[in-house]
């Protein structure tokens, strides 16, 4: 199905003021420079602990993943989404199911995949869960979201719908899978050893090493491809998308998907860091997200993954002066002081 027909010259190249919007004018190679600079200053510093940033940068991985498929929905759908924290637990347990019932069933466990602590099912997993929550993404806006739009219902309707649908996710995974703390079958595994006392997690640098590949993904997918322009037009201007002939129901079935399967993923990968699955480990992720947004610009997905690193280097540094459980009141600063200052973000639109 052609996405795009007859359309006009100027959705064929979106406007320069919309990609100054949304960070297409900055190259992630750029983006990714000034970051890095910026870490390793902050990594010398007589009084800060360079493995502290090193975890802060495996957190924010997971955080940037959860927060780029936030920021999606926001730019599309202008949604700020309050269930997508449990959309990353419900990816975690989907996964738990497949790993601890299905595959056992057909031959298929273990733990202790080379290095890493979690086993094959686990890889196999990850997929499947990401599928499966991105297909209830995409229903659970056919059957409420889409339909209070059609209503046109105002922005604060739809997010008191999504705290509704985020609650109904976090007790049907309840009723599922008991409130009791869950694991995926792991074994002990050595850590990396680096010089300046800095110990790598094998699975932090796979849950690193996957978020590069999957924002790279998104990278390419909103840059180069049709569905990506198709996006981003109808993000600058859903109505001349519409007349234009962008099929503006087939962008927000994709938005929702990409955003579904990115916050599972998100949610496998922090049972993997965090060593255990609980129902309301998404709900507690979700300042964090928002945080991210909001610091990168909201409705700006390479802000959001600027963002989500920031307030993940953040949240660990302050484990070196502060108690870890107030990590996320780190992160609700971050949020609150990014609000007083500069609202639109660090990337945000202007006007």
């Amino acid at each position: 199905m052609n996405l795009v027909s007859s359309r006009p010259r100027n959705l064929a190249r979106p406007s320069r003021r919309y990609l100054r919007r949304i960070g297409l004018r900055m190259s992630p190679s750029r983006i990714s420079a000034l970051l890095a600079a910026g870490l390793l200053i902050l990594g010398f510093l007589p009084f800060v602990k360079l493995g502290l940033v090193v975890n802060g940068l495996i957190l924010g991985s997971v955080i940037a993943l959860g927060a780029i498929g936030l920021t999606l929905v926001y730019g599309i759908l202008k949604l700020g989404n309050f269930a997508h924290g449990d959309y990353m637990a419900l990816g975690a347990y989907v996964a738990f199911f497949i790993v601890d019932g299905v595959l056992p069933r057909v031959g298929i466990e273990g733990a202790g995949l080379g290095p890493f602590t979690f086993g094959f099912p686990v890889l196999i997993a990850l997929p499947l869960a990401a599928a499966v929550v991105a297909l209830g993404a995409i229903a659970l806006d056919a059957l409420i979201y889409r339909r209070l739009r059609d209503r046109a219902a105002s922005t604060a309707i739809l997010m008191m719908a999504s705290l509704g649908v985020a609650i109904s996710i976090r007790g049907l995974v309840q009723l599922i899978w008991s409130g009791e703390t869950q694991h995926y079958p792991r074994e002990s595994r050595q850590v990396f050893h680096l010089p300046m006392d800095v110990r790598i997690p094998p699975d932090g640098l796979f849950v690193a090493v996957l978020a590069v590949i999957l924002v790279a993904g998104v990278y390419g997918l909103l840059t180069y491809t049709k569905m990506g322009k198709a996006m981003r037009a109808t993000s600058d201007n859903p109505t001349l998308a519409l007349v234009s002939g962008i099929n503006t129901r087939q962008v927000v079935w994709w938005t929702w998907g990409i955003g579904g399967a990115l916050a599972a993923i998100a949610g496998v990968l922090l049972a993997v860091v965090q060593a255990q699955l609980l129902p309301i480990m998404g709900w507690k992720f979700l300042i964090p997200l928002f945080a991210a947004v909001i610091l990168g610009g909201i409705g700006n997905p390479y802000g959001a993954l600027i963002g989500a690193l920031i307030v993940g280097v953040s949240m660990e540094l302050s484990t070196q002066w502060i108690n870890p459980s107030y990590k996320p009141a780190v992160a609700f600063a971050i949020m609150i002081g990014v609000l007083l200052a500069r609202p639109r973000g660090i990337f945000g639109d202007t006007q």
